[in-house]
């Protein structure tokens, strides 16, 4: 046993007081409060051998066995995900995935959801969530590069929603820009499933030497267990059981269950940590994110196969008499565990003084297989640790179809024709612009920059680059970048759950496609609503096959994620947000393109042969009312990784002036918002497909689509190379200009009038 607890007797300890296990409404409210059910209870006495738990072992099962931490009704689908591929170092099961991308070179991210206590308490939600998703990264022994997020929100008319935005972006600002990581892409969008529970995901990429990167693990009998960061207090308690749970418009707030951050102190605590990590101190290490103490311990044991021994009375605490219940499932931000050899304490402890962080040795490790915990004199906890965390409740729910749509019917796509024609084609554009509207007020309120590695930023559009100026990359690649892309569809999702999917992983390849990149891999944050409504869950797990086939199609993993269910309010679910996170590998961050920056360039057109416009899901669809069952866009794989490599290949060559994949709202509104940030005009003409009218080819949306512009000099050997071409097609379509519209086909509209509508409040 090691120095410090070189005579733990556990006998010595009283025994905690067993809950009243009395049947009745008594315990029937207190399972309910844990989100516990019959059958999970009679698990819990067959594991305790009859021995009825403690509240603090109650808690225990309660947070570990929760939707949020134990991935229950997800872990039967989540093994169809492909992990592994030569590029992957990491894949899922640890903090945050990791990948090679030159060298010794390695990025590590993930994805994390905060949506429920961001719908509680928007500025602190969004915030910690900021805070606990780059906890994950640099415990890794990565250093974050970059943040990004994925927001929804109900319809900009609903009363809570201007409220929600404010405070939630105002949170995840303050909070990066305080910790000094850039937020440099992301998304945002509204819809009406979102009112009662908004979706706040964030993602964090770091950069890590492949032979540094640590793992949580509780390894080496007698080595100690050391607490750092913030003090606990008693807020976050049940955030994890809270956020595996639907919400009721009529109840109030549980604002106790939302964490309270403190950036300043993760500064420090990155710090800390990144360099304790560099001096070979810490053996394992461990955010306290949700579940906080009990998560942490038991998921460090539970991967090293060994026990701990932890004294509740040693935690730096910020109030007084928290009980041991309390003390293990606060939430409270700033907080890691490490298991370091006893002889480090002191090297370990300076590092942590100097940093002006809380510290304390508050166990051991045992190679007991059990987890103990005492406060006060008393023996809280005395659980197996394999049950807990291997062995917890797993269920296939039952699943129910819904009717998909077969095609896109000539009926549907006539009555939206119909409706573009009605309101008037300029004046319709200019509403499309309106509602996607121009993210400055929101990205500007984000350092984009600081660490001078931004290439291009959430202003540029699509996806973010960096610039990674490494000296453990293969130093033939000097400019070497990554690619950070975020992308979901929910509109495709809710009509074709598997297709949407499918695209939500595609519309991120394009990005970063579109800077010349190359897909690596992904991370998710599964956004769904209640679980045991059979229909979601047959959502869920179409949305999981859409991800695995366009990442095996793609080349490509899934190495980290988050899975968020019981996103509901009143019964009423949000449509499926499978929301992506992807990086790329860019060679050379000199020929990413720039933008639409002067005139007189030519304007290219990539498309697949077999493209057809669709509005199933579409922006005008939804613009015009006309928004039904009709199909989305279909796939067409060999044309898509025919794009991607196309995409790289010709942005290799530094000619490409500026390029976007074609998105919602289709090629017109794609190419209005290239236009409109430089204040160029320009004039395209379409021929493409008879099927469907010209209007059509402006507004539908197609799979797998690509604008390039070029100066003149260049586009012949650009069109040229796309000779080579076999599934897709490359042609000019116009050019950019100095006159102050935008034309397409027979239609104009002014460059100021599209300005003012993209640049139109987002509430």
């Amino acid at each position: 046993m090691s120095l410090y607890f070189k005579d733990l007797n556990l006998a010595k300890f009283s025994k905690a007081e067993a809950i009243d296990g009395t049947p009745g409404e008594k315990l029937n409210a207190l399972l309910k409060k844990h989100k516990i059910n019959a059958v999970e209870f009679a698990k819990i006495n067959g594991i305790m051998n009859g021995r009825l738990p403690s509240m603090s072992e109650l808690g225990v099962f309660s947070a570990m066995w929760s939707e949020h931490c134990s991935y229950k009704s997800s872990r039967v689908h989540l093994k169809r995900f492909p992990t592994e591929t030569p590029d992957v170092v990491v894949g899922p099961g640890e903090n945050a995935g990791v990948v090679r991308i030159s060298g010794k070179l390695c990025l590590a991210f993930k994805m994390e959801s905060h949506n429920h206590p961001s719908y509680i308490e928007p500025y602190q939600g969004a915030a910690t969530g900021v805070g606990g998703i780059l906890r994950d990264v640099f415990c890794m022994g990565a250093r974050p590069i970059a943040n990004l997020n994925a927001l929804r929100f109900g319809k900009r008319t609903h009363e809570r929603t201007k409220y929600l935005v404010e405070n939630v972006v105002k949170g995840i600002g303050d909070y990066g820009n305080c910790i000094g990581v850039p937020t440099v892409g992301g998304n945002v969008s509204f819809d009406e499933s979102y009112d009662g529970n908004c979706l706040v995901n964030a993602m964090t990429v770091g950069t890590i030497h492949e032979d540094k990167i640590f793992k949580g693990f509780a390894s080496g009998t007698g080595n100690i267990v050391v607490y750092l960061g913030s003090a606990t207090g008693r807020d976050g308690i049940h955030g994890a059981t809270m956020a595996s749970d639907s919400f009721a418009s009529s109840e109030n707030s549980e604002r106790s269950t939302v964490q309270v951050g403190d950036p300043f102190t993760e500064k420090l605590l990155l710090e800390a940590t990144l360099e304790v990590l560099e001096k070979g101190l810490v053996i394992g290490l461990q955010d306290m994110g949700a579940a906080g103490l009990t998560s942490s311990s038991f998921e460090m044991a539970g991967r090293a196969g060994n026990g701990l021994y932890m004294d509740l009375d040693q935690i730096p605490v910020r109030t007084t008499a928290m009980t041991a219940y309390e003390l293990l499932l606060s939430e409270s931000q700033e907080r890691m565990l490490m298991v370091i050899e006893p002889h480090n304490w002191g090297a370990l402890k300076e590092v942590l003084d100097r940093w002006q962080l809380a510290s304390a040795v508050i166990g051991v490790v045992t190679d007991t297989g059990r987890v103990h915990i005492s406060h006060n004199g008393v023996l809280e906890v005395d659980l197996p640790v394999g049950p807990i965390t291997d062995d917890a409740p797993k269920y296939d729910r039952p699943q129910k179809a819904r009717p998909l749509a077969e095609s896109n019917s000539p009926e549907f796509n006539n009555k939206t024709l119909a409706g573009i024609k009605e309101i008037g084609v300029e004046t319709f554009l200019a509403n499309m612009l309106s509602d996607t509207g121009d993210k400055e007020k929101i990205y500007t309120q984000y350092d984009q920059h600081i660490g001078a590695k931004t290439v291009k930023g959430p202003k540029d559009q699509g996806a973010a680059v960096m610039w990674l100026r490494s000296d453990i990359a293969d130093q033939s690649e000097p400019n070497l970048g990554v690619a950070i892309a975020a992308s979901c569809n929910e509109r495709y999702c809710s009509i074709d759950p598997r297709l949407g999917a499918a695209h939500a992983v595609l519309k991120s390849a394009r990005m970063i496609a579109a800077t010349g990149g190359r897909p690596i891999a992904i991370t998710d944050c599964l956004n769904y609503g209640n679980p045991e409504d059979p229909e979601v869950m047959w959502e869920f797990s179409q949305g999981v096959d859409g991800i695995s086939e366009a990442c095996k199609n793609l080349g490509i993993a899934v190495v980290s994620g988050n899975v968020s269910l019981y996103n509901q309010t009143d019964g009423v679910s949000i449509k499926p947000t499978p929301m992506i996170g992807m990086v790329g590998k860019v060679s050379d961050v000199t020929k990413v393109p720039a933008g639409v920056t002067q005139a007189n360039l030519k304007v290219l057109l990539l498309q697949p042969k077999s493209a057809a416009p669709a509005f199933g899901g579409s922006l005008a669809a939804k613009l015009t009312r006309t928004a039904g069952l009709s199909a989305i866009p279909a796939i067409n794989w060999k044309a898509e990784t025919e794009a991607i490599d196309f995409m790289r290949k010709v942005i290799s060559t530094g000619s490409v002036t500026a390029a976007r994949d074609v998105g919602d709202g289709g090629l017109a509104t794609t190419m209005a918002k290239m236009l409109l940030p430089h204040q160029v005009g320009a004039k395209i003409t379409l021929g493409i497909s008879d099927k469907i009218s010209d209007l059509g080819n402006y507004f539908g949306e197609v799979a797998g689509s690509y604008i390039l512009m070029c100066p003149a000099d260049a586009a012949a050997k650009i069109l040229s190379t796309g000779k080579e071409l076999k599934e897709c097609q490359l042609q000019e379509i116009g050019s950019t200009n100095t006159q102050s519209a935008f034309e397409f086909g027979s239609w104009s509209a002014p460059i100021k009038q599209l300005t003012s509508a993209f640049g139109r409040s987002l509430t």
